[in-house]
């Protein structure tokens, strides 16, 4: 009994040691994505692609730019998914083959973007 006892208590402190380690890498890795982020996104349009780069098609993408203001076309969009791809702030989306999502929203790690309105 004082063998399991000892594997619980070995097991408790493991896994307590995992968490603290696991905090500091987000902690460490959100200011580096965050740096990173702002580097790549220097204009409102990127800023506003990117945070629409979750699933959605080049051409809803342009549809929903256009509709806030921005010029935007779709091969310029594909051209910023070739850039950013790389740098490992978007990933080929699971459910939509040829589209992408970013990795993280702006909101995420405290990077401010234009509102972005979406029709119904």
């Amino acid at each position: 009994m004082k063998k399991e006892g000892k594997a619980v208590n070995e097991n408790k402190e493991i896994r307590d040691i995992l968490r603290e380690i696991l905090k500091w890498l987000r902690f460490i890795g959100k200011r580096q994505l965050r740096t990173l982020l702002l580097d790549a996104l220097e204009k409102d349009v990127d800023k506003v692609v990117y945070e629409l780069s979750d699933g959605r098609s080049l051409r809803e993408i342009e549809r929903i730019c256009k509709d806030n203001g921005y010029s935007i076309g779709k091969s310029a969009i594909k051209s910023h998914w070739g850039k950013w791809k790389p740098l490992g702030i978007l990933e080929p989306s699971d459910k939509y083959q040829g589209r992408y999502e970013r990795v993280v929203s702006l909101k995420e790690v405290g990077i401010e973007f234009p509102e972005i309105k979406l029709k119904k």
